[in-house]
């Protein structure tokens, strides 16, 4: 009878852990501190272009036009944010985005730009720092059901030295 009870709550208990929210544990606090760098005084521009190869096995690219890139400082509880919704990657598919809103204060010390329908983006302005930039681009394809595409980030970090645009390509790779 012991087995039966563990055949039927051990599935549940993995299920569970799958569902768990994505994000920085509750107890990792935003300090606004870490993140003033962002309102300085900036001469450094970051110049991107964000897009995805199309699935279905051509060389389609799909770019983010229309859509909201995030300039983001590295403070200490964004880098957790990061580590926790990517991990290991630079991409999380559209089915693996979390739902979970972030601090009020982290999010107000943020800015961010429209993408253009070329894929294009660029951040003047910008204060010496380091930065994550991210963006999602989702669609559905033609007689599906299921989302494809996804979030991607990059990190970029200006010096104040910088003698032209700082390039990113947010692709997910």
């Amino acid at each position: 009878m012991r087995w039966l009870k563990f055949l039927v709550v051990a599935p549940l208990v993995i299920l569970s852990a799958c569902n768990a929210p994505r994000g920085p544990t509750s107890g990792l606090g935003f300090d606004p501190s870490q993140a003033s760098y962002i309102r300085a005084p900036g001469r450094g521009v970051i110049a991107g272009q964000a897009f995805l190869r199309d699935a279905s096995g051509k060389s389609n690219v799909r770019y983010a036009a229309g859509e909201t890139v995030r300039l983001i400082p590295a403070t200490t509880y964004a880098q957790e944010r990061i580590k926790k919704f990517y991990g290991s990657v630079k991409f999380l598919p559209a089915a693996a985005i979390p739902k979970v809103e972030p601090d009020a204060q982290y999010a107000a010390l943020t800015r961010t730009t429209t993408v253009e329908p070329d894929g294009r983006f660029t951040f003047e302005n910008v204060a010496p720092g380091r930065y994550y930039l991210t963006t999602r681009l989702i669609w559905k394809p033609k007689d599906s059901q299921t989302p494809e595409g996804g979030a991607m980030y990059e990190e970029v970090t200006l010096t104040g030295q910088e003698h032209g645009p700082v390039k990113v390509v947010l692709s997910g790779n």
